[in-house]
């Protein structure tokens, strides 16, 4: 195991195994660039290494250059340009063979696709060392390919983590950690709030509220703070990119918990996904959904008796109660079947005593 700034990361393709892929990528490129003189274009900062050995292994002459795409700011009508830096030759009429370290999204390839279409050479083909299938939904044909990989966070031969790892003859990936993360969810009055800091306190997690993250970013008028609360000054709903953002802040700064309580977040699809990503970015991911499940009526009551004491005006009035208690389920149906398909929804029974309640979810927790 390595560690590079704050993460660690395991073995994962030895240097045996690039090697191998890399004869592969080779062979079939010289099958199909004999008596041709090829121009490679090896995309910076990541493929270096491996273009290195692609070009080396090649049989006749070609052309090098290492490139790496830039974007500038065009005429009004034009918007955003992308053009290559360190091109040092014409490409029109040429074969190119574009040399990629890995293959996700396939942005850049979309953007090198148009520049060489541009430039009008006369053919075009891409290789790469490593493919992640699960995360290349461009159109775009890849037509050499090392060895396909799932779609983990990897290191070395190239990629780097903020600047470390490229140098690596080998493959690591993050480390999984066995971080508990839950995403806590029940209606209003069901709970949850005394639940959240109960469990928070057994098993070390950082609860993290949603509200509270605005309310504090807004307070210290953060640069996300200030940028949410515009949207809140005119009505709208803020952005899942300037949620995300905040939570961000707020996982990267927690240290020494084993997971985190996410209470409030997700409410859609889009956040849950949005929130797969940060977590897997971290090296974890969700353990579960835990809803706490309480009939209306039930809920109707505590939270009349709440209000009582509470000040709130939402506990005092049972018509509005209900149609909190209704978005309640219409925004968690569609999260539950996100998480039913996952196998990480849990239904909880809300009813009885607090400490019958905790038992539940730790019964839960404690066989995740």
């Amino acid at each position: 195991m390595i560690q590079l700034h704050d993460l660690k990361f395991t073995p994962f393709i030895s240097e045996a195994e690039i090697n191998d892929a890399i004869e592969k990528v080779a062979a079939k490129i010289n099958e199909d660039f004999e008596g041709k003189t090829p121009v490679f274009l090896g995309v910076l900062n990541g493929a270096f290494l491996f273009a290195s050995e692609v070009i080396k292994r090649f049989k006749g002459d070609c052309e090098v250059n290492f490139v790496k795409l830039s974007s500038y700011q065009g005429t009004e009508t034009s918007g955003e340009v992308n053009s290559l830096m360190g091109l040092t030759q014409p490409l029109e009429g040429r074969h190119v063979v574009v040399i990629e370290d890995i293959v996700d999204t396939g942005n850049t390839l979309e953007s090198l696709n148009s520049i060489l279409e541009a430039e009008k050479v006369k053919e075009f083909k891409i290789a790469t060392l490593f493919y992640k299938p699960e995360a290349y939904k461009k159109s775009l044909h890849i037509d050499y390919v090392g060895m396909e990989i799932p779609n983990d966070f990897i290191v070395g031969y190239g990629l780097d983590y903020d600047g470390l790892g490229r140098n690596l003859t080998q493959v690591y990936k993050l480390k999984e950690s066995k971080m508990t993360n839950i995403v806590l969810f029940g209606p209003p009055g069901a709970g949850k709030g005394t639940q959240a800091t109960i469990l928070k306190d057994t098993y070390n997690l950082k609860h993290i509220s949603t509200g509270d993250v605005f309310r504090y970013n807004i307070k210290n008028e953060t640069e996300l703070g200030l940028m949410a609360k515009s949207y809140m000054d005119q009505g709208q709903l803020v952005p899942d990119e300037v949620t995300i953002d905040m939570l961000k802040a707020e996982v990267r700064q927690a240290k020494g918990g084993k997971g985190f309580i996410f209470d409030g977040f997700p409410r859609t699809v889009a956040q849950a996904e949005a929130l797969e990503e940060l977590l897997h970015n971290e090296g974890t991911s969700v353990s579960a959904m835990i809803a706490l499940e309480v009939e209306d009526d039930l809920l109707v009551e505590r939270l009349l008796e709440r209000g009582k004491t509470s000040g709130r005006p939402d506990d005092a009035n049972e018509e509005v109660i209900r149609k909190r208690i209704k978005v309640y389920y219409e925004e968690t149906a569609i999260l539950k079947q996100f998480y039913l398909k996952q196998n990480k929804y849990f239904g909880v029974n809300g009813v009885g005593s607090i400490s019958e309640i905790t038992q539940r979810l730790k019964d839960v927790i404690d066989n995740l």
